[in-house]
């Protein structure tokens, strides 16, 4: 067993883990993060997306090890001071950018992380982005448009699916 410590939004965090210990399971089981959703285990689904030092990546193929030290934020951090939704979630909730909402939280830091980037993607740079981050129910049509709306830009030109 080995003893990791993080920031994790904002706050510290710190915890006994064994050596395979994924960060997802530390996120979920040892903090309680459950918003961080595992769905394949093996990198292909990007349910688990996380942001580890600013960078996107998924949780379920990076060690708790890791990320000792770093500054992890997980969708749970994502809301406003006030507890409002974010501009990215706020446009997933009025472009029906979801529908189960398994996927959500890996496409909505995703998208933070691809906004931080590149604050004013082209639906083609959205959907390269995106393209390690499955999604069984909404065909990806409103999570471009909850994503281009977020960036500020004008979705009328999307037609309605």
């Amino acid at each position: 067993m080995a003893k990791v410590s993080m920031t994790v939004n904002g706050k510290a965090a710190s915890g006994e883990v064994e050596g395979r210990t994924l960060l997802s399971s530390f996120l979920r089981d040892t903090l309680g993060l459950t918003g961080t959703h595992v769905g394949c285990d093996t990198s292909q689904c990007g349910a688990c997306v996380v942001h580890v030092d600013g960078k996107a990546v998924k949780s379920c193929t990076m060690l708790a090890q890791e990320a000792d030290g770093s500054d992890v934020a997980t969708i749970e951090g994502q809301a406003n001071a006030d507890g409002s939704l974010n501009v990215i979630q706020q446009a997933f909730q009025d472009h029906h950018g979801l529908q189960c909402g398994f996927c959500t939280p890996g496409m909505v830091m995703s998208a933070a992380a691809l906004l931080k980037d590149n604050p004013k993607p082209t639906e083609a740079e959205i959907r390269e982005y995106l393209e390690g981050n499955l999604c069984r129910c909404t065909g990806y049509h409103n999570i471009i448009k909850a994503i281009l709306a977020a960036s500020g830009q004008d979705v009328s030109a999307i037609a309605a699916e």
